[in-house]
């Protein structure tokens, strides 16, 4: 029987972060089937296990596991590539077994075209040269998150639909919007230097899909903010799909109130 897809893009899980929308993205791959599933980097956030107290590995994110597990044994190559908050990865990569392959960048040839498929940290100046900088920043966007999720609680009180916050947040900051562009032509060149068609990635929680000089760029989004992935159907075809935001439990509730009065 055919799959859904033959290729599913997922990145920036962030499991073990308490941010990370894990349920959502292990009913995504559960509902869709594919030949190929590539997972971006930072799937497991080890930055964020290793931070402090409020990290926990929670079931939901054993459960995201094991749902990767059960698509290898339904005869689907699942090709981890290691992104900046899992480097506890650079230890024994490159490895294959069981189905699954670790790999820091790969080349995927699918529908008579060739990708460069890597994270992106690796040409983020911040997160490959200055790691302490990289690590401030990221408690800082975890602020963030948590002013959204407060924002939203109020939002969702009022009956009105979730709004990522952090996300307009960062395309009307000049500087944000600049990085992103950046970024975006920085791996396209790359794509280019190795005679790809196409180059897919994650890293700066922006989804993505449109052409730069003759080469696609493909970037498959997060699971924190966007909560999005990248399918591509028989022909060749992508396209993004994005997940509504989940609404908050009685306990999340309960921790914006607690949170917000202290």
């Amino acid at each position: 029987m055919q799959k859904d897809y033959k290729t599913i893009v997922l990145s920036d899980v962030h499991l073990g972060s308490k941010w990370s929308k894990t349920k959502e993205a292990t009913r995504f791959l559960r509902k869709n089937s594919c030949e190929t599933l590539i997972l971006c980097g930072d799937i497991i956030d080890g930055w964020a296990i290793l931070r402090g107290k409020k990290a926990k590995w929670k079931r939901r994110h054993t459960n995201f596991i094991k749902a990767v597990l059960d698509i290898i044994h339904e005869d689907t190559r699942v090709v981890y590539v290691r992104g900046n908050h899992d480097d506890f990865l650079d230890r024994i990569v490159p490895i294959d077994f069981l189905g699954l392959s670790i790999v820091r960048d790969w080349i995927y040839e699918s529908n008579g075209k060739r990708y460069f498929v890597l994270h992106g940290d690796l040409f983020d100046r911040v997160t490959s040269s200055l790691s302490w900088l990289a690590k401030l920043g990221d408690v800082g966007y975890s602020m963030l998150l948590w002013i959204n999720r407060a924002y939203n609680h109020r939002r969702i009180r009022k009956g009105l639909p979730y709004y990522s916050l952090a996300a307009q947040i960062k395309k009307k900051v000049k500087a944000s919007v600049s990085y992103i562009s950046d970024f975006e032509e920085h791996l396209v060149k790359v794509a280019r230097q190795h005679d790809c068609d196409g180059v897919i990635c994650g890293h700066i929680h922006h989804p993505e899909i449109r052409e730069m000089n003759g080469v696609l760029y493909l970037n498959a989004g997060d699971w924190i903010e966007s909560l999005s992935a990248l399918t591509e159907d028989w022909n060749g075809n992508w396209e993004i799909h994005r997940v509504e935001a989940p609404k908050m439990t009685p306990r999340e509730e309960q921790i914006i109130q607690t949170e917000t009065i202290a």
